[in-house]
């Protein structure tokens, strides 16, 4: 029979374990940017901006109130804190879940959209970093459309311009700063983005929501994109303040093996 000392403590273990595990990671963190005003009480510094107006981080900060595809609560509680330092523990170390893969600022593979490419390995980690790093162009569509073939061709984008990162609506009205998914969102329709694929040499297409594909087009302009398995979808930019114009992007998503789709981490270099 186990000891009543025994019992107390596994007792112990389990109460801390479960609270523990139910404990929200970094819960004091806030979310606006603030600046750094003392030493002895140093606060952490938040920018967009880096380099004297060099390097824009165009990644949207993870927070639970981030929309989620088709969700009207957000994206929820996503990191906990399992082992704690003010529970004892040596180190803090949190625990990170999503709902998908394809939350805020992310990329999709082939296999997103089209199961035998899925079946066949064509996941994140086989994407071409060269086409997710390199010169870009940053430019605003017009607002009263979603992207179709008569506004890629308006755009004039010329020949050789291999990645183009398109601002639109979405960022006007800052949906991703939005809870609540909005499907009225701006994306290409099928026609434009079959437009895109045989007449540019784009292969990296940036937008500035949760899918480069509008909401009512949502699975043939994918399979637009991702038929030929050249093109890459960087989704959920955060474009807000960033002149239009020529820079570096570097976008590098993480190397998740079996995956169709990733978190990535966005900048923009003059």
């Amino acid at each position: 029979m186990s000891s009543p000392l025994l019992l107390l403590l596994l007792s112990t273990v389990i109460t801390v374990a479960s609270s523990s595990d139910s404990c929200p990671a970094y819960p004091s963190v806030p979310t606006d940017c603030t600046v750094s005003t003392a030493d002895e009480n140093p606060v952490p510094v938040r920018r967009e901006v880096y380099g004297d107006g060099r390097i824009f981080d165009i990644s949207h900060r993870y927070t639970v109130d981030m929309p989620s595809w088709d969700s009207k609560d957000g994206l929820g509680q996503f990191l906990w804190l399992p082992a704690s330092m003010k529970n004892g523990s040596r180190s803090n170390n949190s625990l990170m879940k999503f709902v998908s893969v394809h939350t805020g600022t992310h990329v999709d593979a082939p296999g997103h959209m089209i199961d035998r490419y899925f079946d066949s390995g064509f996941d994140v980690d086989t994407l071409d970093l060269d086409v997710l790093n390199g010169p870009a162009v940053l430019l605003d569509v017009p607002r009263n459309s979603n992207i179709t073939a008569q506004v890629m061709e308006s755009l004039n984008i010329p020949k050789g311009v291999r990645r183009v990162l398109f601002r639109t609506l979405n960022t006007d009205r800052r949906l991703m700063f939005r809870r609540e998914f909005d499907s009225s969102y701006v994306g290409f329709t099928t026609d434009g983005a079959r437009w895109l694929v045989e007449n540019t040499d784009i292969k990296l297409v940036g937008i500035d929501f949760l899918s480069a594909a509008s909401y009512d087009h949502l699975v043939p302009a994918h399979l637009e994109f991702f038929e030929g398995r050249e093109v890459i979808l960087v989704e959920g930019l955060k474009l807000d303040d960033v002149p239009a114009g020529i820079y570096n992007v570097h976008c590098l998503p993480l190397r998740l093996l079996g995956s169709e789709g990733s978190p990535i981490r966005c900048i923009l270099i003059k």
